[in-house]
């Protein structure tokens, strides 16, 4: 068995919100040092920061309630709410959209192709987007 543990889901949701699952997983078990080192270089940036950009928070202020102070998923959302910014039902439905959708005929789609290649995906029509790629790679689909 492997001493690094996967992320979950970016496809996980919590209140109706994805991706914000897989943040807070990749931050706690990067922090116990269980996030295998591929992981590190977008630690904060892309998904994680349009995850933060959402409730206009930092992502060290979201790694410190998650890690410092040991929030729980539910804990964080509502500190979020409370002391950042809570989307309407609007904007959560189109960030979900956007988020569900990067790589699929947009600026990333290259991106995208590079990394099925380079993972051997290269021939899986169905990954049609980074959530899919994401899944398929760490052994969900």
């Amino acid at each position: 068995m492997s001493e690094y543990t996967n992320p979950r889901s970016p496809k996980d949701e919590i209140q109706g919100i994805v991706y914000l699952p897989r943040l807070c997983d990749k931050a706690r078990l990067h922090a116990k040092g269980e996030l295998h080192p591929d992981y590190a270089p977008n630690l904060g940036i892309a998904m994680d920061q349009w995850a933060c950009e959402l409730f206009r928070v930092s992502y060290q202020e979201v790694v410190d309630k998650l890690v410092k102070e040991n929030f729980t998923d539910e804990q964080l959302l509502e500190w979020l709410h409370a002391d950042h910014y809570q989307p309407s039902a609007e904007e959560i439905g189109w960030w979900n959209s956007y988020m569900r959708n990067r790589g699929f005929r947009d600026d990333l789609s290259d991106l995208l192709k590079q990394r099925k290649e380079e993972a051997g995906f290269g021939d899986r029509d169905e990954l049609k987007a980074f959530f899919d790629f994401l899944d398929a790679d760490e052994g969900r689909s």
